[in-house]
């Protein structure tokens, strides 16, 4: 079952968050204002392009056989995934945090906080890439080898600047760089062995597999729409994060119709 083209679809979100903690290695000082708009919005335009065209579109082809109700599925399992996702908001900080006027204990308390944010942002993740492989692997329609793939790339990309937000800060506060990175590679674990469950868990995922592709698009467009879009758009700067984001979704859009 755990072919090569499986194992790379599955540990390609992994390696993004892995790459994003390594900036530690890379730069001395925290992440600029105009390079993190212009992750943010890449990042952000990749995943609404891949929300649509990688899960959406999947679903409501799946579901053909409904239909005028064919848009249920993907509706139903869309609002699902919002609204799981507002649950985790509501129980967790969010993944932008101000370190403005802290001292060194508040600090150290915000990144955990930061670090736990991170780590469970990525758990639907980790689903979006198990669901999408198990409907290839299903030989479901509308479900490619190569639309499976071209999900993990996007993902990973939007992966490389939740690894630089986790490590970046640690290694402000002082922490070595080493730990920064391992403690920024931590938190994207959690995605392949995500992916893994979901898997091993195909016989029950195939059935509902229109629902489970819409909730991960509305887990990724929650993502989107209350973390990276504010995040890109404040402040100085917020022109370049505008084509940042149009980059990647047309980036992304290109991807995916023409290799899925």
């Amino acid at each position: 079952m755990m072919n090569l083209e499986l194992l790379r679809g599955i540990l390609l979100p992994f390696l993004g968050t892995s790459l994003g903690a390594a900036m530690v290695f890379v730069l001395k000082k925290d992440i600029s204002d105009r390079l993190q708009k212009t992750l943010t919005g890449f990042a952000a335009g990749v995943m609404v392009a891949a929300s649509f065209w990688s899960l959406l579109q999947p679903a409501l082809d799946s579901s053909e056989a409904l239909g005028k109700l064919s848009f249920i599925p993907a509706a139903v399992g869309f609002l699902i995934g919002i609204f799981f996702l507002l649950f985790l908001d509501m129980v967790t900080p969010h993944m932008h945090m101000d370190h403005v006027n802290e001292g060194p204990e508040s600090k150290l308390k915000s990144t955990t906080k930061l670090i736990l944010a991170v780590t469970l942002h990525n758990i639907p993740e980790g689903m979006s890439v198990g669901v999408i492989y198990a409907g290839w692997l299903s030989g479901n329609v509308g479900v490619s080898a190569a639309g499976a793939l071209v999900l993990a790339i996007g993902i990973a990309i939007q992966n490389f600047p939740e690894g630089a937000i986790v490590s970046m800060p640690l290694r402000a506060e002082g922490m070595p760089k080493s730990r920064t990175f391992l403690y920024g590679v931590l938190s994207g674990i959690v995605e392949p062995i995500a992916a893994v469950i979901t898997l091993f868990a195909a016989g029950l995922v195939v059935p509902v597999l229109p629902y489970l592709l819409a909730f991960a698009a509305g887990a990724m467009m929650y993502v989107v729409v209350e973390e990276l879009i504010p995040e890109m758009s404040e402040g100085k700067h917020s022109n370049v994060g505008t084509i940042s984001f149009a980059i990647g979704f047309v980036l992304m859009m290109i991807l995916d119709v023409a290799l899925g």
